[in-house]
């Protein structure tokens, strides 16, 4: 497949998504639309759009290359997912709904004071938006491999390009487009999953009978691990920290929960959240199978593997299976990419504009104005992001980036679980300094039990994160009871 037709694909992409945007958008795109899409989104709607915001382009490139080294493991964190979606449906949602927030972080005010909420948003926003910068990297940069580098355009161009047509399509009205446009992706990314594995499964000559008898029987299709307590793949350090990652990057992400808070009232929320969850599972399955035929693929036609487990996808999707894979992919990586870098814009948009700038209590004009310049820095930032990566050109960096901003996750965890299952009250200007400290005291550990023990923790940091702030807090805290939440 040419660069020129990948070209192509992309800009009919684009333009659907505009036609979507302006559809939608066109009769509301003031501040309560962009936040809250009028809170009119129906259910079913948000759960679609929910898949393809939490399944980013690396995910996409990266879960079918986890089968080589770690088998189907992943799937134990996966379940414990499902268990968290449960936690968020039956705890989080009510309060958010009985509190009728627009950013998540409200309730910190609510419940101990400016600094716990400012620090709260602003863990928010620092994680999110590297993450999210880094996500989008990736993706353009495979874009700019597979296409604009034979046309000598710079990255720079690329990137900015990129940025722009995703605030081209959620300018007007946010989240209200968002997650529609996002339903749209996501069904794009499941029928290309789809397409890919029945494409790969024809180059095997795999009837229905044989594809699931070499999955059951292959080498690499092991879930569960339950003997080796310091293999960070154990069964119940995954399955636990799962739950916890779940209920942190999903039910205290102002991303995620922005999309639920556009449901019409709490019932609608929680159907979304259990059919999400229902729906990850399967899909996660699917990711993983599609790894698997490919390494099966390798094996049987003495196809070398790149050193890199994130090159094996890309690998095959642009140089071995031909175009039509070629095709499904790159629409696969653009959908799970701008669905996921998309929602982010508008929920960091959201957050500065509420927790920091305080828009809320502007008059609305004033208001809509203060959160248009929001959106557009925040694209800005996002381009910037992008550079400084393209500049370090390291993906041990990347790595890096990744461990840190899921330090920066659990000091949320610690906050939120405090709020809901204490009544004390907290010394609030105390509260910044106990979160910036918990993430360097987890590192601190984490240094410890490596050396000593030759122990490297993983995902159990972010418990272990939250439950540092949690105990700081109380050590900290005042037995006053809770001040009452405004509803």
């Amino acid at each position: 497949m040419s660069g020129l037709s990948i070209l192509l694909v992309i800009v009919v992409y684009f333009s659907i998504l505009l036609v979507v945007s302006f559809l939608v958008g066109r009769k509301s795109t003031d501040n309560n639309a962009f936040f809250l899409a009028n809170k009119k989104t129906p259910w079913w709607v948000v759960a679609i759009g929910m898949i393809g915001s939490s399944i980013s382009g690396v995910s996409f490139i990266s879960v079918p290359g986890m089968v080589r080294g770690l088998d189907f493991t992943y799937m134990q964190t996966v379940f414990g997912f499902f268990v968290g979606y449960l936690v968020i449906a039956n705890v989080l949602l009510p309060l958010y709904y009985k509190l009728n927030l627009t950013s998540i972080y409200t309730y910190l005010e609510q419940r101990f004071g400016k600094y716990t909420y400012k620090t709260g948003a602003s863990f928010f926003l620092l994680s999110r938006t590297i993450g999210s910068g880094v996500r989008l990297y990736l993706v353009t940069l495979i874009l700019q491999l597979v296409v604009f580098d034979a046309w000598h355009i710079p990255f720079v161009v690329t990137a900015s390009g990129t940025i722009f047509f995703i605030w081209l399509y959620t300018h007007r009205s946010g989240i209200k487009t968002i997650v529609w446009t996002d339903t749209l992706q996501t069904i794009c990314l499941i029928s290309a999953l789809v397409l890919m594995v029945t494409q790969v499964a024809k180059q095997l000559n795999f009837s229905p009978a044989d594809f699931a008898s070499s999955m059951i029987h292959y080498s690499h299709s092991k879930i569960f691990v339950f003997d080796d307590w310091y293999s960070k793949q154990n069964f119940f350090k995954q399955f636990f920290s799962g739950i916890f990652i779940a209920i942190v990057m999903t039910g205290l992400d102002q991303d995620m929960m922005q999309k639920n808070l556009t449901c019409k009232n709490l019932h609608d929320a929680k159907k979304n959240m259990y059919w999400y969850g229902i729906a990850f599972v399967p899909l996660n399955l699917l990711f993983l199978t599609l790894g698997a035929m490919l390494l099966m693929l390798a094996s049987k036609n003495n196809i070398q593997l790149p050193l890199l487990s994130d090159d094996i996808l890309p690998l095959f999707a642009t140089k071995l299976l031909g175009p039509v894979v070629t095709f499904l992919f790159v629409i696969g990586i653009i959908a799970a990419a701008f669905a996921s870098s998309d929602s982010a814009l508008a929920a960091l948009t959201t957050s500065f504009a509420v927790d920091i700038l305080g828009v809320q209590h502007m008059e609305p004009k004033m208001a809509e104005r203060k959160r248009k310049y929001t959106h557009i820095g925040m694209s800005i930032v996002f381009v910037i992001i992008m550079l400084v990566f393209k500049l370090l050109n390291n993906k041990s960096i990347i790595d890096a980036v990744y461990t840190i901003a899921s330090y920066t996750y659990g000091p949320l965890l610690g906050m939120f679980a405090f709020g809901l299952f204490t009544k004390r009250q907290v010394r609030d200007k105390m509260v910044p300094i106990i979160a910036v400290a918990s993430p360097f005291i987890c590192y601190a550990i984490n240094a410890l039990t490596t050396s000593l023990f030759k122990y490297p923790l993983g995902y159990e940091l972010l418990m272990i994160n939250g439950l540092i702030t949690f105990a700081g807090m109380f050590l900290l805290s005042l037995n006053r009871g809770t001040v009452e939440l405004k509803q």
